[in-house]
């Protein structure tokens, strides 16, 4: 026989007649439970920690334990959408998406997205017979080496993104109104058109991106406008990946936004 004997830790602590051995009690975490609610709930890390009362980290082990089947989609010629979402620094998850379906291919729970990651990814499609007909992905650094075998876009939504974190949204600079106004086109023009007023834009901008200033400390020169000169290279360096022309564009015109 047990009777509640005080708390410890803020937590009901009981005590056994029989055996006079004092203990905390424990309820059961349904993982399963989790799992759904954290899939099919869209409930955060933080939602499921205030919900099941506990920690996030627990939360975060609990959902590393669960095998689901990696494969959802039965179709066998796909388009991926290729992205990594994140809960905090160090718990992030890689997912594949079948562009037509829509549907999960292959998913993995990481701490921190690698090109070994989604190269395990492309290898077990490979492995399990499916036909990759092009691969729209954010353009992480060597990716498109790493996937050059493939018919591969960067995501134009991510080359957006990345255009606004240097420039702003709301951008002060004449040039910067400019090209973010031409980087806004992306997904609302074709091919010859947007490559000509980005080429037009950096032809009336050239000496204006390249004005350098003199740092009396150092004796060094740096580029005065360097937010922008990070905007411009970004699409200059992903224009070859970013769709217009491609067999795959028509099909990712709404490009992935998994975020």
């Amino acid at each position: 026989m047990t009777v509640k004997n005080g708390h410890k830790y803020n937590k009901q602590s009981y005590l056994c007649k029989s055996c006079g051995k004092q203990f905390v009690s424990r309820k059961h975490i349904d993982i399963q439970a989790i799992w759904h609610d954290y899939v099919f709930g869209k409930q955060t890390v933080y939602q499921l920690s205030e919900g099941y009362g506990i920690s996030r980290n627990t939360v975060r082990r609990k959902l590393e334990t669960v095998r689901v089947p990696r494969i959802i989609s039965s179709s066998k010629q796909v388009v991926i959408l290729m992205d990594a979402t994140y809960w905090g620094r160090n718990f992030g998850l890689i997912v594949f998406k079948d562009c037509r379906t829509k549907r999960v291919l292959w998913r993995k729970f990481v701490r921190y997205e690698t090109l070994a990651d989604y190269k395990e990814g492309v290898d077990w499609l490979e492995s399990h017979k499916f036909k990759i007909e092009g691969i729209v992905c954010d353009g992480l650094r060597g990716m498109f080496q790493l996937l050059s075998q493939y018919n591969v876009q960067m995501c134009q939504y991510h080359q957006l993104r990345i255009v606004q974190r240097y420039l702003t949204r709301n951008p002060e600079l004449p040039a910067s109104i400019e090209l973010l106004s031409i980087v806004n086109m992306l997904t609302n023009t074709d091919k010859y058109s947007f490559i000509g007023c980005f080429e037009a834009w950096c032809e009336q901008w050239n000496t204006f991106l390249n004005e350098r200033t003199l740092d009396n400390r150092t004796g060094k020169t740096y580029y005065v406008h360097k937010r922008l000169r990070s905007a411009y290279l970004s699409l200059k360096r992903n224009m070859p990946y970013c769709g217009h022309g491609m067999t795959i564009s028509k099909l990712v015109c709404q490009t992935l936004t998994m975020r």
